[in-house]
Protein backbone atom coordinates (compact mmCIF):
# COMPACT_ATOMS: atom_id res chain seq x y z
CA UNK A 1 0.00 0.00 0.00
CA UNK A 2 1.30 3.50 -0.87
CA UNK A 3 2.13 5.96 1.92
CA UNK A 4 2.72 9.71 2.10
CA UNK A 5 2.69 12.71 4.44
CA UNK A 6 0.51 15.66 3.32
CA UNK A 7 0.84 19.04 5.05
CA UNK A 8 -1.27 22.02 3.94
CA UNK A 9 -2.10 25.57 5.01
CA UNK A 10 -5.79 25.06 4.35
CA UNK A 11 -8.57 22.48 4.64
CA UNK A 12 -9.23 21.48 1.04
CA UNK A 13 -10.12 17.83 1.65
CA UNK A 14 -10.48 17.06 -2.07
CA UNK A 15 -6.70 17.02 -2.22
CA UNK A 16 -6.83 13.74 -0.30
CA UNK A 17 -8.30 12.05 -3.40
CA UNK A 18 -5.25 12.67 -5.58
CA UNK A 19 -3.15 9.58 -6.50
CA UNK A 20 -0.07 10.31 -4.42
CA UNK A 21 1.07 6.71 -4.80
CA UNK A 22 1.86 7.30 -8.49
CA UNK A 23 4.66 9.31 -10.13
CA UNK A 24 3.27 12.67 -11.22
CA UNK A 25 3.85 11.87 -14.91
CA UNK A 26 1.47 8.90 -14.59
CA UNK A 27 -1.50 10.78 -13.15
CA UNK A 28 -4.61 10.23 -15.22
CA UNK A 29 -5.34 12.87 -17.83
CA UNK A 30 -8.86 13.31 -16.41
CA UNK A 31 -7.31 14.91 -13.30
CA UNK A 32 -5.31 17.48 -15.23
CA UNK A 33 -6.40 21.09 -15.74
CA UNK A 34 -4.78 22.85 -18.69
CA UNK A 35 -3.71 26.43 -18.03
CA UNK A 36 -1.21 28.68 -19.82
CA UNK A 37 2.20 27.86 -18.43
CA UNK A 38 5.85 28.05 -19.27
CA UNK A 39 8.71 25.60 -19.36
CA UNK A 40 9.85 23.95 -16.14
CA UNK A 41 12.90 21.88 -15.31
CA UNK A 42 10.64 19.67 -13.20
CA UNK A 43 7.45 17.80 -13.98
CA UNK A 44 4.50 20.09 -13.19
CA UNK A 45 0.79 19.37 -13.47
CA UNK A 46 -2.28 21.47 -12.65
CA UNK A 47 -5.27 19.92 -10.88
CA UNK A 48 -8.65 21.10 -9.59
CA UNK A 49 -9.76 20.39 -6.03
CA UNK A 50 -13.05 21.73 -4.68
CA UNK A 51 -13.12 24.62 -7.14
CA UNK A 52 -9.48 25.63 -6.57
CA UNK A 53 -6.66 25.13 -9.06
CA UNK A 54 -3.30 23.90 -7.78
CA UNK A 55 0.09 23.51 -9.45
CA UNK A 56 1.76 20.26 -8.40
CA UNK A 57 5.55 20.13 -8.86
CA UNK A 58 7.60 16.98 -8.35
CA UNK A 59 11.11 17.16 -6.85
CA UNK A 60 13.10 15.59 -4.05
CA UNK A 61 11.68 15.93 -0.53
CA UNK A 62 14.53 18.25 0.40
CA UNK A 63 13.87 20.65 -2.46
CA UNK A 64 10.10 20.55 -1.93
CA UNK A 65 10.34 21.43 1.76
CA UNK A 66 12.98 24.09 1.14
CA UNK A 67 11.09 25.83 -1.65
CA UNK A 68 7.83 25.72 0.30
CA UNK A 69 9.53 27.39 3.25
CA UNK A 70 11.11 30.08 1.04
CA UNK A 71 7.81 30.93 -0.64
CA UNK A 72 6.02 31.23 2.71
CA UNK A 73 8.69 33.54 4.12
CA UNK A 74 8.64 35.74 1.01
CA UNK A 75 4.85 35.99 1.17
CA UNK A 76 5.09 37.03 4.82
CA UNK A 77 7.47 39.79 3.71
CA UNK A 78 4.92 41.14 1.19
CA UNK A 79 6.82 39.91 -1.87
CA UNK A 80 4.55 38.89 -4.79
CA UNK A 81 4.95 35.11 -5.05
CA UNK A 82 2.67 32.17 -5.75
CA UNK A 83 0.81 30.86 -2.71
CA UNK A 84 2.65 27.86 -1.28
CA UNK A 85 -0.26 25.71 -0.09
CA UNK A 86 1.33 22.46 1.01
CA UNK A 87 3.79 19.61 0.58
CA UNK A 88 3.58 15.86 0.08
CA UNK A 89 6.70 14.03 1.23
CA UNK A 90 7.74 10.54 2.36
CA UNK A 91 5.88 9.13 -0.64
CA UNK A 92 6.03 5.44 -1.51
CA UNK A 93 4.33 3.51 -4.31
CA UNK A 94 2.21 0.38 -3.85
CA UNK A 95 5.31 -1.75 -4.32
CA UNK A 96 7.15 0.13 -1.57
CA UNK A 97 9.50 2.04 -3.88
CA UNK A 98 10.28 5.64 -2.96
CA UNK A 99 8.72 8.52 -4.91
CA UNK A 100 9.79 12.17 -5.12
CA UNK A 101 8.02 14.80 -3.06
CA UNK A 102 5.34 17.19 -4.32
CA UNK A 103 4.99 20.94 -3.84
CA UNK A 104 1.42 22.29 -3.98
CA UNK A 105 0.94 25.94 -4.91
CA UNK A 106 -2.29 27.76 -5.72
CA UNK A 107 -2.71 28.77 -9.34
CA UNK A 108 -2.40 32.55 -9.73
CA UNK A 109 -5.67 33.47 -11.43
CA UNK A 110 -5.55 35.71 -14.52
CA UNK A 111 -1.77 35.28 -14.72
CA UNK A 112 0.17 34.41 -17.85
CA UNK A 113 3.71 33.23 -18.63
CA UNK A 114 5.75 35.59 -20.76
CA UNK A 115 5.32 33.48 -23.91
CA UNK A 116 1.55 33.83 -23.74
CA UNK A 117 1.88 37.61 -23.48
CA UNK A 118 3.79 37.72 -26.76
CA UNK A 119 1.42 35.34 -28.57
CA UNK A 120 -1.89 36.70 -27.22
CA UNK A 121 -3.53 40.11 -27.11
CA UNK A 122 -0.52 42.39 -27.14
CA UNK A 123 0.26 45.35 -24.91
CA UNK A 124 1.98 48.44 -26.31
CA UNK A 125 5.74 48.39 -25.58
CA UNK A 126 5.37 44.89 -24.14
CA UNK A 127 9.09 44.22 -23.64
CA UNK A 128 9.46 47.51 -21.69
CA UNK A 129 6.52 46.63 -19.46
CA UNK A 130 7.95 43.16 -18.83
CA UNK A 131 11.29 44.64 -17.79
CA UNK A 132 9.65 47.26 -15.56
CA UNK A 133 7.64 44.56 -13.79
CA UNK A 134 10.65 42.28 -13.43
CA UNK A 135 12.84 45.11 -12.13
CA UNK A 136 10.29 45.93 -9.41
CA UNK A 137 9.98 42.27 -8.44
CA UNK A 138 13.77 41.98 -8.32
CA UNK A 139 14.05 45.03 -6.05
CA UNK A 140 11.36 43.74 -3.71
CA UNK A 141 13.08 40.35 -3.49
CA UNK A 142 16.45 41.93 -2.75
CA UNK A 143 14.93 44.23 -0.13
CA UNK A 144 13.61 41.07 1.54
CA UNK A 145 17.14 39.59 1.56
CA UNK A 146 16.37 37.02 -1.14
CA UNK A 147 19.09 36.06 -3.62
CA UNK A 148 17.22 34.50 -6.56
CA UNK A 149 20.09 32.77 -8.34
CA UNK A 150 18.07 31.94 -11.45
CA UNK A 151 15.99 34.98 -12.33
CA UNK A 152 14.31 34.63 -15.70
CA UNK A 153 11.06 35.39 -17.46
CA UNK A 154 10.29 31.66 -17.33
CA UNK A 155 10.38 31.66 -13.54
CA UNK A 156 7.90 34.53 -13.38
CA UNK A 157 4.17 34.97 -13.97
CA UNK A 158 2.65 38.25 -15.10
CA UNK A 159 -0.72 39.87 -14.49
CA UNK A 160 -2.15 42.89 -16.24
CA UNK A 161 -2.21 45.76 -13.80
CA UNK A 162 -4.00 48.92 -15.01
CA UNK A 163 -2.06 49.15 -18.26
CA UNK A 164 1.17 47.89 -16.72
CA UNK A 165 2.24 44.39 -15.70
CA UNK A 166 2.77 42.94 -12.23
CA UNK A 167 5.36 40.19 -11.84
CA UNK A 168 5.15 37.24 -9.43
CA UNK A 169 7.91 34.82 -8.51
CA UNK A 170 6.98 31.22 -9.32
CA UNK A 171 10.18 29.23 -8.85
CA UNK A 172 12.26 29.79 -5.70
CA UNK A 173 14.21 26.53 -5.64
CA UNK A 174 17.58 28.18 -6.40
CA UNK A 175 17.07 31.07 -3.98
CA UNK A 176 18.74 31.90 -0.69
CA UNK A 177 17.50 34.06 2.18
CA UNK A 178 19.94 36.38 3.94
CA UNK A 179 19.54 39.19 6.50
CA UNK A 180 20.53 41.51 3.65
CA UNK A 181 22.31 41.25 0.31
CA UNK A 182 25.73 42.64 -0.51
CA UNK A 183 26.28 44.74 -3.62
CA UNK A 184 28.16 41.79 -5.08
CA UNK A 185 25.22 39.42 -4.56
CA UNK A 186 22.82 41.87 -6.15
CA UNK A 187 25.16 42.44 -9.11
CA UNK A 188 25.59 38.70 -9.64
CA UNK A 189 21.83 38.15 -9.54
CA UNK A 190 21.40 40.89 -12.15
CA UNK A 191 24.09 39.36 -14.37
CA UNK A 192 22.37 35.95 -14.30
CA UNK A 193 19.02 37.57 -15.05
CA UNK A 194 20.44 39.51 -18.02
CA UNK A 195 21.92 36.35 -19.52
CA UNK A 196 18.73 34.34 -19.02
CA UNK A 197 16.48 37.06 -20.44
CA UNK A 198 18.68 37.42 -23.53
CA UNK A 199 18.31 33.68 -24.19
CA UNK A 200 14.54 33.86 -23.74
CA UNK A 201 14.25 36.84 -26.08
CA UNK A 202 16.32 35.01 -28.71
CA UNK A 203 13.93 32.08 -28.31
CA UNK A 204 10.96 34.37 -28.95
CA UNK A 205 12.75 35.83 -31.98
CA UNK A 206 13.37 32.35 -33.39
CA UNK A 207 9.68 31.55 -32.98
CA UNK A 208 8.64 34.68 -34.87
CA UNK A 209 7.01 36.30 -31.82
CA UNK A 210 9.37 39.25 -31.47
CA UNK A 211 9.00 42.44 -33.48
CA UNK A 212 11.91 43.15 -35.81
CA UNK A 213 12.58 46.42 -33.99
CA UNK A 214 13.35 44.57 -30.73
CA UNK A 215 16.93 43.45 -30.21
CA UNK A 216 17.24 40.60 -27.66
CA UNK A 217 20.61 41.74 -26.29
CA UNK A 218 19.61 45.40 -25.95
CA UNK A 219 16.37 44.38 -24.26
CA UNK A 220 18.10 42.12 -21.74
CA UNK A 221 20.74 44.73 -20.90
CA UNK A 222 17.98 47.28 -20.22
CA UNK A 223 16.92 45.43 -17.04
CA UNK A 224 19.90 46.56 -14.93
CA UNK A 225 19.42 50.35 -15.34
CA UNK A 226 15.72 50.02 -14.47
CA UNK A 227 16.60 48.00 -11.40
CA UNK A 228 19.38 50.34 -10.26
CA UNK A 229 17.20 53.44 -10.65
CA UNK A 230 14.46 51.99 -8.45
CA UNK A 231 16.94 50.54 -5.95
CA UNK A 232 18.66 53.91 -5.62
CA UNK A 233 15.38 55.75 -5.15
CA UNK A 234 14.36 53.41 -2.34
CA UNK A 235 17.70 53.12 -0.56
CA UNK A 236 19.83 56.23 -1.03
CA UNK A 237 20.55 58.68 1.75
CA UNK A 238 19.46 62.26 1.24
CA UNK A 239 21.19 65.26 2.79
CA UNK A 240 19.05 68.41 3.14
CA UNK A 241 19.60 71.81 4.69
CA UNK A 242 18.10 72.53 8.09
CA UNK A 243 15.74 75.02 6.44
CA UNK A 244 14.79 72.46 3.76
CA UNK A 245 13.14 69.81 5.90
CA UNK A 246 10.15 69.96 3.55
CA UNK A 247 12.27 67.88 1.20
CA UNK A 248 11.87 64.96 3.60
CA UNK A 249 8.11 65.00 3.02
CA UNK A 250 8.75 65.35 -0.71
CA UNK A 251 10.93 62.23 -0.64
CA UNK A 252 8.31 60.26 1.32
CA UNK A 253 5.59 61.28 -1.15
CA UNK A 254 7.86 60.24 -4.03
CA UNK A 255 8.32 56.81 -2.46
CA UNK A 256 4.55 56.60 -1.94
CA UNK A 257 4.01 57.41 -5.62
CA UNK A 258 6.17 54.40 -6.47
CA UNK A 259 3.93 52.24 -4.30
CA UNK A 260 6.14 51.98 -1.21
CA UNK A 261 5.59 53.04 2.38
CA UNK A 262 8.39 54.20 4.66
CA UNK A 263 8.06 51.91 7.65
CA UNK A 264 11.05 53.40 9.48
CA UNK A 265 13.40 56.32 8.95
CA UNK A 266 16.39 57.82 10.69
CA UNK A 267 17.18 61.53 10.68
CA UNK A 268 20.49 62.74 12.10
CA UNK A 269 22.28 66.06 12.03
CA UNK A 270 25.61 66.68 10.29
CA UNK A 271 28.05 69.54 9.72
CA UNK A 272 27.66 71.32 13.06
CA UNK A 273 23.90 70.91 12.97
CA UNK A 274 23.45 72.73 9.70
CA UNK A 275 22.40 69.64 7.72
CA UNK A 276 19.94 66.77 8.14
CA UNK A 277 20.70 63.31 6.72
CA UNK A 278 17.52 61.40 5.90
CA UNK A 279 17.96 57.63 5.65
CA UNK A 280 15.20 55.29 4.51
CA UNK A 281 15.65 52.19 6.64
CA UNK A 282 12.70 50.04 5.61
CA UNK A 283 10.33 50.49 2.69
CA UNK A 284 7.20 48.37 2.49
CA UNK A 285 5.43 47.78 -0.85
CA UNK A 286 1.70 48.11 -1.36
CA UNK A 287 1.05 51.74 -0.37
CA UNK A 288 -1.90 52.25 -2.72
CA UNK A 289 -3.26 48.75 -2.13
CA UNK A 290 -3.49 49.38 1.60
CA UNK A 291 -5.04 52.81 1.12
CA UNK A 292 -7.72 51.48 -1.21
CA UNK A 293 -8.47 48.49 1.01
CA UNK A 294 -8.87 50.75 4.04
CA UNK A 295 -11.42 52.88 2.20
CA UNK A 296 -13.32 50.30 0.14
CA UNK A 297 -12.39 46.76 1.18
CA UNK A 298 -11.22 46.04 -2.38
CA UNK A 299 -8.12 43.86 -2.76
CA UNK A 300 -6.42 44.69 -6.04
CA UNK A 301 -2.92 45.07 -7.46
CA UNK A 302 -0.80 48.16 -6.87
CA UNK A 303 -1.27 49.96 -10.20
CA UNK A 304 -4.97 49.11 -10.20
CA UNK A 305 -5.22 50.56 -6.69
CA UNK A 306 -3.45 53.72 -7.82
CA UNK A 307 -5.88 54.11 -10.75
CA UNK A 308 -8.95 53.45 -8.58
CA UNK A 309 -7.80 55.93 -5.93
CA UNK A 310 -7.36 58.56 -8.64
CA UNK A 311 -10.88 57.88 -9.92
CA UNK A 312 -12.21 58.07 -6.35
CA UNK A 313 -10.44 61.42 -5.88
CA UNK A 314 -12.07 62.80 -9.04
CA UNK A 315 -15.47 61.50 -7.87
CA UNK A 316 -15.01 63.18 -4.48
CA UNK A 317 -13.90 66.50 -6.03
CA UNK A 318 -16.91 66.56 -8.35
CA UNK A 319 -19.25 65.81 -5.43
CA UNK A 320 -17.68 68.58 -3.34
CA UNK A 321 -17.98 71.03 -6.24
CA UNK A 322 -21.65 70.16 -6.66
CA UNK A 323 -22.65 70.51 -2.99
CA UNK A 324 -20.22 73.28 -2.08
CA UNK A 325 -18.89 71.64 1.06
CA UNK A 326 -16.10 69.25 2.11
CA UNK A 327 -16.82 65.54 1.87
CA UNK A 328 -14.89 63.03 3.97
CA UNK A 329 -12.77 60.48 2.13
CA UNK A 330 -14.68 57.66 3.79
CA UNK A 331 -18.11 58.99 2.75
CA UNK A 332 -16.90 59.54 -0.82
CA UNK A 333 -15.48 56.01 -0.94
CA UNK A 334 -18.79 54.44 0.12
CA UNK A 335 -20.74 56.34 -2.50
CA UNK A 336 -18.10 55.82 -5.23
CA UNK A 337 -18.09 52.08 -4.57
CA UNK A 338 -21.86 51.80 -4.99
CA UNK A 339 -22.58 54.42 -7.65
CA UNK A 340 -19.46 54.19 -9.79
CA UNK A 341 -17.47 50.98 -9.33
CA UNK A 342 -20.18 48.35 -8.85
CA UNK A 343 -22.68 50.20 -11.02
CA UNK A 344 -20.24 50.16 -13.95
CA UNK A 345 -19.38 46.48 -13.59
CA UNK A 346 -23.06 45.51 -13.34
CA UNK A 347 -23.56 46.84 -16.88
CA UNK A 348 -21.17 44.21 -18.27
CA UNK A 349 -22.93 41.01 -19.42
CA UNK A 350 -22.32 38.15 -17.01
CA UNK A 351 -20.91 35.89 -19.73
CA UNK A 352 -18.19 38.45 -20.51
CA UNK A 353 -17.35 39.72 -17.03
CA UNK A 354 -15.16 36.78 -16.04
CA UNK A 355 -12.56 37.49 -18.71
CA UNK A 356 -10.47 39.67 -16.39
CA UNK A 357 -10.49 40.76 -12.73
CA UNK A 358 -13.13 43.34 -11.80
CA UNK A 359 -10.61 46.09 -11.02
CA UNK A 360 -8.82 45.64 -14.34
CA UNK A 361 -12.14 45.58 -16.20
CA UNK A 362 -13.28 48.78 -14.48
CA UNK A 363 -9.97 50.47 -15.34
CA UNK A 364 -10.15 49.43 -19.00
CA UNK A 365 -13.74 50.69 -19.31
CA UNK A 366 -12.67 54.02 -17.78
CA UNK A 367 -9.77 54.29 -20.24
CA UNK A 368 -12.06 53.37 -23.14
CA UNK A 369 -14.57 56.02 -22.06
CA UNK A 370 -11.84 58.67 -21.91
CA UNK A 371 -10.50 57.88 -25.40
CA UNK A 372 -13.99 57.86 -26.95
CA UNK A 373 -14.92 61.10 -25.19
CA UNK A 374 -11.70 62.76 -26.41
CA UNK A 375 -12.43 61.65 -29.96
CA UNK A 376 -16.03 62.93 -29.87
CA UNK A 377 -15.34 66.11 -27.93
CA UNK A 378 -17.75 65.36 -25.09
CA UNK A 379 -18.29 62.78 -22.35
CA UNK A 380 -20.14 59.86 -23.94
CA UNK A 381 -21.42 58.59 -20.58
CA UNK A 382 -21.00 55.37 -18.66
CA UNK A 383 -23.61 53.20 -20.41
CA UNK A 384 -22.35 54.06 -23.89
CA UNK A 385 -18.74 53.44 -22.85
CA UNK A 386 -19.55 50.03 -21.39
CA UNK A 387 -21.58 49.00 -24.45
CA UNK A 388 -18.81 50.15 -26.80
CA UNK A 389 -16.09 48.38 -24.80
CA UNK A 390 -18.05 45.13 -24.56
CA UNK A 391 -18.97 45.05 -28.26
CA UNK A 392 -15.70 46.37 -29.62
CA UNK A 393 -13.09 44.91 -27.27
CA UNK A 394 -14.25 42.51 -24.57
CA UNK A 395 -16.14 40.09 -26.84
CA UNK A 396 -12.94 39.47 -28.80
CA UNK A 397 -10.74 38.71 -25.79
CA UNK A 398 -10.01 35.08 -24.91
CA UNK A 399 -12.09 33.59 -22.11
CA UNK A 400 -9.95 33.25 -19.00
CA UNK A 401 -12.02 30.31 -17.76
CA UNK A 402 -9.88 27.22 -17.41
CA UNK A 403 -10.25 24.29 -19.78
CA UNK A 404 -10.95 21.33 -17.52
CA UNK A 405 -11.30 18.73 -20.24
CA UNK A 406 -8.69 19.10 -22.92
CA UNK A 407 -5.55 20.92 -23.93
CA UNK A 408 -1.90 20.49 -24.74
CA UNK A 409 0.36 18.58 -22.37
CA UNK A 410 2.41 20.64 -19.98
CA UNK A 411 5.93 21.47 -21.12
CA UNK A 412 8.91 20.39 -19.08
CA UNK A 413 12.57 19.45 -19.13
CA UNK A 414 13.94 16.33 -17.57
CA UNK A 415 14.58 16.95 -13.87
CA UNK A 416 18.12 18.14 -13.21
CA UNK A 417 18.00 17.93 -9.41
CA UNK A 418 18.22 14.48 -7.89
Amino acid sequence: MSTYRLTTHGTNTDLLDLPYGLPLAEWDESLIVHVPRGISRHIVRFVEADGEIFAVKEATDRFVLREHSLLRVLADRSVPVVDAYGTVVDRTADDGSELPGLLLTKHLTFSLPYRSLFTGRGLPALSDRLLDALAELFVRLHLAGFYWGDCSLSNTLFRRDAGALAAYLVDAETGELHPSLSNGQRANDLAIATENIAGEMFDLEAGGYLAESIDPITTAIALAPRYEQLWDELNRDEVVGRDESYRINTRVRRLNSLGFDVAEMEIRTEQDGRKLRFETQVVEPGHHQRSLFRLTGLRVQENEARALLADLARFRAKWEEGCGEAISEEAAARRWLAEKYHATLELVPAEERGKMPDAELFHEINEHRWFLSEAQGHDIGRAAAVASYVDGVLRFLPDMALDLTSGPPTEEFEPIFD
